[in-house]
């Protein structure tokens, strides 16, 4: 399995109903705590004040992780991916304590 940092952005349509974005939001919650609980959500955080998340991913690869994890999230017709694959640095404190 490969990790990945997702810095996803999200764009609501100008003119879509609030109920369309609450409906999305609660099915967005719901699939991303499957998501993890399947291993494929690590991490998300979310900047201050912005309309993004951050997030650290685990799939078997970009492709794999484009069609069969993100573009399952209920807002990602509404959102962008930048995909970058990440590998272990020598010096993470992380890796340390395994």
């Amino acid at each position: 399995m490969a990790e990945f940092i997702v810095e996803i952005t999200t764009v609501i349509p100008d003119g879509t109903p609030q109920t369309e974005v609450d409906r999305r939001r609660t099915a967005e919650a719901a699939r991303a705590a499957e998501l993890a609980a399947a291993g494929h959500l690590v991490r998300i955080w979310r900047p201050i004040g912005e309309m993004r998340s951050i997030g650290l991913w685990v799939a078997a690869d970009e492709a794999a992780l484009r069609a069969d994890v993100l573009e399952t999230l209920p807002l990602a017709p509404w959102m962008t991916f930048d995909v970058t694959a990440v590998a272990s640095h020598p010096n993470d404190p992380a890796a340390r304590d395994r």
